[in-house]
């Protein structure tokens, strides 16, 4: 009897182990087709980027912002871009003014040149709680096409902002795709949104051209099918994915999900990583784009690098 409970236990142990690898081995499988890498990511790893241009120390998304992550030595920005009423593309989260500047309304409101009159260093706190770049010169709203002028260097990660059923919305991605290809600059930028419909219309008008980014709802998809044991379900259309690095509570850093996405040929990256250990942590995970608030500790951490 004893020999036999043995048998069956060694036996069970045995099935839970080869039913463990089969489903790993199942959900690491890569699809028959996978998206080829973008030239965007052609660079040396990690990409190190400057969040709105490191609104943690300067006027978020102006062009002090901007200099100052240059300084640095970032090597792009994340940037958000929304529509205005003559339909300029600018460098602005907010659907309205009102937080960052000192004006008031909605961006889709006002023109080009009425936003160019406002102060976008207002509101802005140092450490001191002091206000530092109030009438500052260049606390300016930039357009889209300003950001590719000034900084031909830079990669740019774009976030289309205006929802997709409104006006702004309809025409953003062709608005935004034409700039880039104005300027030929389709090798360094990639275009993101929360908006699935947003990306597929802009990825429409590129067919392929532009590196894009996933949804909200296409990470959400990804994650579930990979810690379901379903990951060889998973068909990706997103060149990389930019995420939180929890949700809800759920973790998304876990080195085997990072390793998941980069044998589909998916980029992994992390944005609101503001301290270095975390920078150390995801980079040693296979991370490849790090997205801060504070590009002075993005220069500590490639010192750290060499």
């Amino acid at each position: 009897m004893v020999k036999l409970n043995k048998w069956l236990v060694n036996g069970s142990l045995a099935a839970a182990s080869i039913i463990g690898s089969v489903l790993y081995i199942n959900q690491n499988k890569k699809p028959r087709e996978i998206n080829a890498i973008p030239p965007f990511f052609s660079g040396v790893a990690p990409y190190l980027f400057a969040h709105r241009g490191g609104m943690a120390v300067r006027p978020e998304q102006t062009k002090l912002a901007f200099d100052n992550a240059v300084q640095y030595g970032v090597d792009g920005f994340e940037t958000d871009v929304r529509l205005t009423k003559d339909k300029a593309l600018i460098v602005f989260h907010d659907a309205t003014v009102d937080r960052t500047t000192n004006g008031s309304g909605k961006v889709c409101e006002h023109t080009l040149a009425e936003l160019r009159k406002l102060d976008a260093g207002y509101y802005f706190t140092d450490i001191n709680r002091q206000y530092p770049y109030r009438g500052h010169s260049d606390a300016k709203i930039l357009t889209f096409e300003e950001l590719l002028e000034l900084y031909p260097e830079m990669y740019i990660n774009v976030d289309l902002k205006d929802h997709p059923d409104s006006y702004e919305g309809a025409i953003a991605p062709e608005v935004l795709y034409h700039q880039i290809s104005k300027h030929q600059a389709e090798h360094r930028v990639l275009v993101t949104s929360f908006h699935k419909e947003q990306i597929e219309r802009f990825d429409q008008l590129s067919k392929g051209t532009v590196a894009i980014g996933a949804s909200q709802s296409e990470v959400t998809e990804a994650f579930i099918k990979f810690n379901t044991f379903r990951g060889n379900t998973y068909h990706p259309k997103a060149n990389t994915f930019q995420m939180p690095i929890e949700f809800k509570g759920i973790r998304l850093t876990s080195a085997r999900f990072i390793k998941w996405l980069t044998l589909l040929n998916i980029v992994p990256g992390y944005y609101g990583i503001n301290s270095i250990d975390l920078m150390t942590d995801l980079y040693q995970k296979g991370a490849h784009t790090l997205v801060t608030d504070r590009p002075d500790l993005a220069q500590q951490f490639k010192e750290t690098l060499k």
